[in-house]
């Protein structure tokens, strides 16, 4: 048995008609719960020796399986969450596509909230294994299979990963033993992300004294404090683009995402902005958020006003998600871009992805990574999100063909 044979038996029928049936359980961060069950349900076949559903709290879960004990080993892994579908909602209204959760197939293409981003990706997985399992053989090495909740960010108390961190407490990914290399199913338009940024995301308050106008010396002006911040932070980030930039990734830099200040006829007492701050591999998360609270503090005491810096977006980080890269050359990556070869025909795209997502937590305790899977993070979030069927396809055959040939195969073993 061969990969090439492994990667024709997907079937492209059942995996257009699993990644339906997900696409219809809404699974908005943090509702995770029935689709993580889906899931779940789904590992209850062959390809698999054992499956756990997982809870960590209440209304949430991780879905964990596996197959085989051997070398050189794989761990498949995605997020079950997806953002919320209030825009779709508003933009489709009154139009066949109005349903966020309908999976509707128009021009070759599924529609749907969570369609890319990335339940095409999860689907991908599930078909691979049965694939392996359907010619007649299982991996001679071994895969795990770990689907997380809690990866996307917006919704209130949630978009920490919560169900990462779970899973690295809990033995989703078992340390004494950690697989030897990670494929992570964000969608990458099926290119290997062998980067990622770092990143954080930093509130900054300046308090002064609100004064009527007519009496403007008996305050002390935020807003004014506030606009020497602004100029520090935009020189700071000429300063982070005038440095070399990561051959994949770009430059690092820093963006001020939104401003308030003001007070009615008065002497602004307060002023806050958001910002983040892209940070590349050869870059410290502790050093980008130190030059922040430096620049403020200093801003702060030139003008009498107090300071405070809060950064709300902890990952695997207190201040945010770590840069993170796995070498082009590495034998994975080769023999993923191999893969990709063989099933379509065309050389292999390395590129780093443009956003952050948790191979970093792999990354942490040894396991070198990608990203890889159908679908284009640029229509994600957005009322445009779909996959594209021949795109799905090619990239379950991919999965399945990695996997024999990363991890070998061995027959079935036949029973009396």
């Amino acid at each position: 048995m061969t990969p090439e044979t492994v990667a024709d038996s997907v079937d492209a029928d059942a995996l257009v008609d699993i990644l339906q049936q997900a696409i219809a359980i809404p699974s908005v961060t943090p509702h995770e719960g029935d689709f993580a069950r889906w899931v779940h349900d789904q590992l209850d076949d062959e390809a698999w020796d054992q499956r756990v559903l997982a809870p960590f709290d209440d209304t949430r879960a991780n879905v964990y399986a596996g197959i085989g004990h051997g070398r050189p080993s794989l761990l498949l892994a995605g997020h079950l969450d997806t953002v919320h579908a209030d825009d779709w909602a508003r933009h489709w209204a009154g139009t066949e596509r109005a349903d966020p959760y309908g999976a509707l197939i128009i021009d070759q293409e599924i529609w749907g909230r969570g369609s890319a981003d990335q339940k095409a990706g999860i689907c991908a997985i599930l078909e691979a294994l049965r694939a392996v399992r359907r010619s007649g053989c299982r991996p001679k090495g071994s895969v795990r299979a770990l689907f997380v909740s809690d990866e996307e960010s917006g919704q209130p108390g949630s978009g920490v990963s919560a169900g990462m961190k779970a899973a690295m407490a809990g033995g989703g990914i078992p340390r004494d033993q950690p697989p030897d290399f990670l494929v992570y199913t964000e969608p990458t338009t099926s290119a290997i992300y062998t980067a990622q940024m770092g990143f954080l995301i930093a509130d900054i308050a300046l308090t002064g004294q609100s004064a009527y106008f007519g009496r403007p010396e008996l305050g002390v002006d935020a807003l004014k404090a506030g606009h020497r911040l602004l100029t520090a932070l935009w020189e700071h980030s000429d300063r982070l683009r005038a440095q070399p930039a990561h051959p994949l990734i770009g430059e690092a830099f820093l963006l001020v995402t939104e401003v308030r200040s003001g007070e009615s006829i008065a002497v602004p007492g307060r002023f806050d902005l958001s910002l983040i701050r892209k940070v590349l591999p050869r870059e410290s998360l502790d050093d980008a958020a130190q030059s922040i609270r430096d620049i403020t503090a200093r801003v702060a005491g030139d003008h009498g006003v107090e300071a405070s810096v809060e950064f709300t977006a902890p990952r695997d980080h207190p201040v945010g998600g770590t840069p993170d890269e796995t070498p082009v050359d590495h034998p994975a990556v080769q023999a993923l871009g191999a893969s990709i070869a063989s099933v379509t025909g065309a050389a292999p795209r390395i590129e780093a992805a443009p956003y952050w997502s948790e191979k970093s937590f792999a990354s942490a305790i040894g396991i070198p990574g990608v990203y890889f899977a159908p679908g284009d993070i640029s229509n994600a979030h957005t009322p445009f999100e779909r996959v594209e069927i021949d795109e799905l396809v090619d990239a379950a055959r991919t999965l399945a063909h990695f996997v024999a040939s990363w991890c070998g195969l061995e027959p079935v073993p036949t029973t009396n």
